[in-house]
């Protein structure tokens, strides 16, 4: 499963608990402890399966966030 859409509104980083509200609908929520730092509006994100969760990709940030399904 590969979900792609973009983040509504402005995107800040991450900080241990971060929810994120995309345009498709879906709530995702930050699911593993992890502080990261970045400013963008309505970034696109890829969020990808892995082994025992799932892990979302942010345009113009270099790392991934742990993430689970909350609507």
């Amino acid at each position: 499963m590969v979900v792609e859409s973009r983040i509504k509104g402005d995107f800040d980083g991450w900080d241990g608990d971060t929810i994120f509200e995309l345009a498709n609908g879906q709530i995702w929520q930050q699911s593993r402890y992890g502080t990261r730092f970045a400013s963008r509006y309505r970034p696109k994100v890829t969020i990808y399966r892995i082994a025992g969760g799932h892990e979302m990709e942010v345009e113009g940030v270099s790392s991934r966030v742990r993430v689970e399904r909350v609507d």
